[in-house]
């Protein structure tokens, strides 16, 4: 009866630990927004932010 606990008490934890998991989005070319910025030499990352791209062709 112990072993059975074990078992399902290491199961959770494996399933825990498995769900934990780091999103990262990067723009099209595959680095931050901020990298992107730094490598331009523009002032602002907005440009680069994926939240911001819809606003991109707002007049097109």
């Amino acid at each position: 009866m112990k072993s059975i606990h074990k078992i399902i008490g290491v199961i959770c934890v494996v399933m825990l630990l498995a769900s934990c998991s780091a999103n990262y989005h990067a723009n099209k070319n595959g680095i931050p927004p901020g990298q992107a910025k730094k490598i331009t030499g523009d002032q602002s990352a907005k440009a680069y932010a994926p939240g911001q791209q819809k606003n991109k062709n707002h007049n097109e």
